[in-house]
């Protein structure tokens, strides 16, 4: 059961209803950290990562002496103090280089975590790509390829796909005018080979650029904009059974009443069921042909039975001339 707290005054009572969950979330915010000992390459990659998640971060530039895997209570003081739901902490060791946690929480406790390697060698920063960077506040497009983040089982890989989708998701909007798709992150990861370790995880950051064609849709070029990163997957904390069942839970003012008889397929379309009663076929009207009357029927009918007695009598030897039918002209 999560806690619940109590207000002592009207500006508590304020300050809590801010703080409580809402049918229609706030976008959640980042706060980035950094620790005691911090390289120059996990500074630099908190500062751009602060960047791409502007208008909603927050940076603070003190050490922190934090180990996330061991006691995560300041963490949850810094969420709760903040309002924040993610949180990147940037650390450096000889045991773990140029490493970042990523944090997410859920009441403000802490919910899952991941630690990911920065490759200094491959490393670039925003500063080193010189073209236009993209305007604050729009919202990218998200491309994951590779197979390790399609398991069907949790795992490094699953968890990096959950927590970059919340990452860049921003603010939640109903429609996008598509000349506000400027930017797109690829995040990508190759297959895993027997007898190695985990892939790299490579974030790469492009422009969009719209140029004539010729024809009506216009030529889309890609040009990278950065930061670069390439990662390789470290500890994992998963989250708790129980607290992650929580956090998916959804406001009933959300969810879709459900119509009866209509179902939509895996490709997006609606099908529907018409339930009908018994029908009468006799009383069906048809298309009236003279080819179609009961006359006509008849008279075919004893045309085959005379030609099957006139067979059945050669067979006995006694050959009958069948008798001539009437056959009334259509």
């Amino acid at each position: 059961m999560l806690r619940q707290v109590k207000p002592r005054n009207a500006r508590s009572k304020r300050a809590l209803e801010k703080k409580a969950p809402h049918i229609h979330e706030n976008p959640k915010k980042t706060l980035f950290l950094r620790g005691s000992t911090a390289s120059e390459v996990v500074q630099l990659a908190l500062t751009d990562l602060h960047s791409l998640k502007n208008p909603f971060s927050i940076k603070f530039t003190k050490k922190n002496d934090i180990h996330p895997f061991d006691d995560a209570s300041s963490l949850e003081f810094f969420s709760e103090k903040n309002d924040t739901s993610l949180l990147v902490f940037g650390a450096h060791s000889k045991k773990r280089p140029h490493c970042l946690t990523f944090v997410r929480f859920f009441d403000h406790k802490v919910l899952d975590m991941l630690e990911l390697y920065i490759d200094p060698e491959s490393f670039r920063t925003l500063k080193q790509f010189k073209n236009k960077k993209f305007a604050v506040g729009l919202k990218p497009l998200l491309v994951f390829s590779g197979t390790p983040f399609e398991s069907p089982t949790q795992n490094a890989y699953t968890l990096a796909k959950s927590y970059f989708t919340d990452f860049f998701r921003g603010q939640e909007a109903q429609a996008i005018d598509v000349e506000g798709l400027q930017y797109i992150i690829s995040i990508s990861a190759a297959e895993e080979g027997e007898g190695e370790s985990g892939p790299k995880i490579n974030l790469r950051i492009y422009l969009t650029r719209t140029k004539k064609s010729g024809q009506k849709l216009p030529r889309v070029e890609l040009e990278e904009m950065g930061p670069r990163f390439d990662f390789r997957v470290g500890r994992v904390k998963e989250a708790d059974d129980n607290m992650m069942k929580e956090a998916l839970k959804k406001a009933r003012g959300l969810e879709a009443k459900q119509k009866k008889n209509v179902e939509t397929d895996t490709m997006g379309d609606k099908m529907g069921r018409i339930h009908l009663g018994k029908q009468d076929l006799k009383q069906l009207q048809t298309r009236k042909m003279k080819g179609l009357k009961r006359a006509r029927d008849l008279d075919v009918e004893e045309e085959e039975d005379e030609v099957e007695v006139a067979l059945s009598d050669e067979e006995g030897g006694v050959p009958i001339a069948p008798k001539k039918s009437k056959i009334t002209p259509a």
